[in-house]
């Protein structure tokens, strides 16, 4: 690939026309990062059609509608009791003399839409009509006077977006970014970088629904370019493990230090803990570096087996680095492992992007040193300034979130240092393989004694009164709650959806101590009530949060789990958030309220949370059931994120990748396909 094409892909979007850095770190929020390539690989997930009519009473409500209007008076908005605020309407009329009303609520930029407006003059207009008493369209997506009305797209591909950005953001940025690819391949030698290209251009531009489907022909291309340099990174991680490793644990040694830590268990291991511990040991002394998967349910246990091995290295004199993919979770794990480690003789530390100036370089001097055996943190942990004297183990917890890349990148810190995958999002068997194909799999498939299964049930939502009568009687029983709802605010566009705040307001009226997280609260504050709600002498026993809660909250009395709209969950977001309670010994319940025109699939999936808790049998539904588009965000799942791969679709195309990167040799392409899919991290080379 040539230089001027990977550095256009390295280019930070603010320095696209029309974006700047404000825009740039809203875009890198949804994108996962704000270069020219993250944005590439954020494809649109539907179109919108925008068919021109003149006639609007030819036009069904709910449709999105272009249309020639004349613009016959302005209405101005004004109070309108209890706080409210009457629209300012712009009363219209189409060629064929039809009453249009066009509505807008905020009065922050009223002066520019009635100079968009002018009395007397033809506009084109498009956006969602409406019906009542008249034809109405609240707040225009375009006004164009009528010799700019090709402005306006027939076709407009709606992208997942964010706070404070528009589709005219993702589509601005995208016809830069379009505009300016040509020039940058030119003279590029190699075929199929130019047709990978096309491929993305015709899924970027698409002209319907069709062109967004896996069996698309662009989308097919993209799909098995995305499989193979998947499956070329696996070869070269398994071609990396052929070399033989520092750290080998001495069959015969004596480990006084693994003899305090079965010493301080609270409990006994489960017999899948046990047997995990062995494999992981016996991969321990090989002289090839371990790549262990460990799948576990959630609440199976997975940390303590994690930490006996941390335990088994330290024995060595090695260090061990355990990689969180948040902050929270990170703190969570620290918190519980740090005094396990000081009652066994270890210095455990913590190191995040949040530790800043003396305080990190202690950390940082004190991992070169080799004096801390165990460290925890989040990317932070294979930073350029993080030095370790001797990285024998790396351990990386909710693997489905990191690709082989990030794997790869932690463990050249260290001299082929075994590594430990542990993952709470059970893959269905039928995928594991092929998403993990460079790793051996434990799997525990046990919670630990005394644990009851979580009773499951599905309610209406018209019958949320009744539920808060029954949780009344569960608090003074000593129960905590986790109340999650799908939204954070109420929107226009939430189809009914309830609101976390909303919900927060009414539970109050209720219960004397309501906590309320979601994900737009400043994380110092939101950490902050997360804490409270886990302390048993705060009195906050009802915590109403969004699915920030979804990993590495432990709440051993939290015993109820209440989901609203469940059935805009995926099976798999839905038994992980379920998984927030059933941690203590008392029996817990997890009830999803669903809401009206609940579907056949729908049904079948809260139908299946309620007869089993079990996380493989779960995925496997979970694969055969979800629907493109159905899920709440793209990444419900809780598998590998890919960008263009369909799991259910595109099967066939994960074996044919998997032999091509077997069976020919790893060239320039593949470490291109590498770049751009790992966005910009390159295994091997």
């Amino acid at each position: 690939m040539k230089r001027e094409l990977i550095d256009f892909f390295n280019t930070d979007l603010q320095f696209i026309k029309g974006v700047g850095p404000v825009l740039a770190t809203r875009l890198e929020d949804v994108l996962g990062g704000r270069r020219v390539l993250d944005f590439l690989m954020h494809r649109p997930a539907y179109v919108r059609a925008r068919g021109i009519t003149e006639n609007i009473n030819d036009a069904v409500a709910g449709q999105t509608v272009t249309v020639p209007v004349c613009v016959k008076s302005h209405k101005a908005g004004g109070a309108f009791g209890r706080g409210r605020r009457r629209p300012t309407q712009i009363i219209c009329n189409d060629k064929m003399g039809n009453t249009i009303v066009i509505q807008f609520f905020n009065s922050s930029y009223l002066d520019y839409w009635l100079k968009k407006l002018p009395v007397g003059q033809w506009r084109m207009i498009s956006g969602k009509l409406e019906r009542g008493a008249r034809a109405t369209i609240n707040h225009p997506d375009f006004i164009e006077e009528m010799q700019n009305a090709d402005k306006i797209p027939a076709a407009q591909a709606i992208y997942p977006a964010g706070e404070g950005l528009t589709q005219k953001v993702f589509a601005n940025v995208r016809n830069q970014i379009f505009a300016a690819l040509p020039d940058k391949a030119r003279g590029e030698s190699d075929d199929r970088i130019l047709e990978f290209l096309d491929a993305l251009k015709h899924v970027h531009f698409p002209q319907s629904d069709d062109d967004l489907m896996p069996n698309n022909i662009y989308m097919a291309k993209l799909a098995y370019c995305e499989l193979f340099a998947h499956q070329a990174a696996i070869v070269i991680s398994r071609r990396n493990r052929a070399d033989e490793k520092n750290h080998r644990i001495p069959r015969d040694k004596k480990y006084s230090l693994m003899e305090k830590f079965y010493e301080i268990l609270p409990f006994e291991m489960t017999e899948a803990q046990s047997r995990t511990c062995d494999e992981i040991f016996a991969d321990m002394r090989k002289n090839v570096p371990m790549m262990r998967l460990v799948q576990g349910d959630v609440g199976s246990g997975k940390t303590i087996v994690a930490l006996a091995a941390a335990v088994k290295m330290a024995e060595t004199g090695a260090q061990t680095a355990l990689l969180a993919p948040t902050d929270t979770l990170a703190q969570q794990h620290f918190a519980k492992l740090k005094p396990m480690c000081d009652k066994i003789g270890i210095t455990c530390d913590i190191l995040t992007g949040r530790d800043k100036g003396v305080a990190r370089r202690d950390k940082l001097t004190s991992v070169r040193s080799g004096r801390t055996r165990i460290v925890i943190g989040t990317h932070a942990l294979f930073s350029e300034d993080v030095e370790y004297k001797d990285l024998g183990l790396v351990i990386i917890d909710e693997q489905h979130r990191f690709g082989v890349a990030q794997r790869e990148a932690l463990r050249s810190k260290g001299n082929n240092p075994d590594l430990l995958a542990l993952s709470a999002t059970p893959i269905p068997r039928t995928l594991s393989m092929t998403i993990y194909g460079d790793m051996d799999v434990s799997i525990i498939n046990e919670k630990p004694a005394g644990r009851k299964p979580i009773v499951t049930t599905k309610l209406s939502n018209a019958r949320i009164l009744e539920l808060v009568e029954r949780i009344k009687t569960q608090i003074e029983s000593g129960a905590k709650v986790f109340w999650v709802c799908p939204l954070v605010e109420e929107s226009e566009d939430g189809m009914g959806m309830t609101a976390a705040e909303e919900r927060h307001k009414m539970l109050t009226q209720y219960f004397a101590n309501v906590g309320l997280v979601h994900g737009q609260m400043d994380k110092k504050v939101r950490d902050g009530v997360m804490a409270q709600f886990a302390d048993d002498n705060s009195g906050m026993n009802i915590l109403v949060a969004t699915t920030v809660i979804e990993v590495g909250i432990d709440v051993p009395r939290a015993s109820i789990i209440v989901i609203e709209n469940a059935e805009r969950f995926g099976l798999a977001a839905l038994h992980q958030l379920r998984g927030r309670v059933g941690r203590g010994n008392t029996q817990s319940y997890c009830v999803l309220v669903f809401g009206r025109n609940l579907s056949e699939d729908g049904i079948k999936r809260l139908d299946v949370l309620c007869e089993t808790d079990d996380g493989f049998v779960i995925a496997e539904q979970d694969l055969m059931m979800r629907g493109v588009g159905e899920l709440l965000g793209t990444r419900q799942s809780g598998w590998m994120h890919y960008h263009f791969v369909d799991y259910r679709e595109h099967r066939d195309l994960f074996k044919l990748a998997s032999r091509a990167a077997r069976d020919n040799d790893i060239d320039s392409w593949a470490y291109d396909l590498m770049f751009i899919f790992n966005r910009g991290v390159v295994v091997g080379a």
